[in-house]
């Protein structure tokens, strides 16, 4: 049984990205820089004090509307992938990455996490890898660079969740073109970022995007893609450790992780141990 190659279409160019891109550049004056320039009162007749009062006020106002429409955006979100409107919640990611630029800045990690959460989306909700990738790096250095100088706890703690989403989605969108070097190069600094959060948060890491399950997967295909195949074994017996442990041994959870651990049997030889794993398979789907 030979390994077959992942194949997935791609888009090199985004019309939804390139739109909102341009639309970025001629929103970068700071806010209350804008808010100047359009409420500037010549020849209103007021006093110099008022004008900038009313300015202050205004600039407040100004910041606000993106900080409430990003907070829209974000819940939108969750509903459209619920309802499984995927190219539309991709919009909205896009939309969050817009808006976190005018509020922080494009510097700032917080555009950064924006950016993640878009390559992710690219990734996950419309299958491709090339956007993926073009996103991820461009947030990985400035989120590298705030980790490295970030004092407060809460923020590391969201640093260190965006650094495992943006490197899970560089190491998969690598898999997915065939590249399985790159792929477990990047889902290692994941796995590695992943312990770093489990430690800062005391063990527990629920509620990620990137499930610990999902990386364990990706490393066990990324191990198959570079013929590591003792190493592929190990992390897909976690894997199926672990959905054992969450949901029962019954779950069709399973079966794909039978399919794949019963290849691994296969290229190592270990015919019987293969056709195991294929009978749980094949359980999982009378069940």
């Amino acid at each position: 049984m030979q390994a077959s190659p992942i194949r997935i279409p791609t888009v090199n160019n985004d019309i939804d990205w390139d739109f909102c891109f341009h639309l970025s550049q001629q929103t970068k004056i700071p806010a209350h820089q804008q808010t100047d320039e359009l409420y500037s009162s010549g020849g209103s007749g007021e006093s110099e004090e008022e004008t900038k009062d009313k300015n202050e006020e205004k600039a407040i106002d100004c910041i606000f509307l993106p900080k409430d429409k990003l907070a829209q955006s974000q819940k939108k979100i969750a509903q459209l992938i619920k309802e499984k409107m995927n190219t539309q919640a991709n919009k909205e990611l896009i939309r969050c990455v817009i808006l976190s630029r005018i509020i922080f800045g494009e510097d700032h990690w917080k555009c950064a996490q924006a950016l993640a959460s878009l390559a992710y989306g690219y990734l996950t909700l419309r299958g491709l890898p090339v956007q993926a990738k073009k996103h991820a790096e461009s947030a990985k250095n400035t989120l590298l660079t705030w980790k490295a100088n970030m004092t407060s706890d809460k923020e590391k703690k969201e640093i260190l969740e965006a650094l495992v989403m943006l490197y899970y989605t560089l190491g998969v969108a690598w898999l997915l073109q065939n590249h399985g070097r790159e792929a477990y190069f990047n889902l290692q600094k994941a796995e590695r970022n992943m312990k770093e959060l489990k430690e800062f948060r005391k063990g527990g890491v629920c509620g990620l995007q990137v499930s610990e399950k999902d990386l364990t997967i990706a490393l066990g295909r990324a191990s198959l893609a570079i013929h590591r195949l003792n190493l592929g074994l190990a992390y897909f017996e976690k894997a199926i450790g672990d959905v054992i442990a969450a949901k029962g041994d019954r779950t069709s959870d399973l079966i794909s992780l039978y399919e794949e651990i019963a290849q691994i049997e296969q290229l190592r030889r270990n015919h019987d141990q293969a056709i195991q794993y294929l009978q749980q398979m094949l359980l999982r789907y009378i069940l």
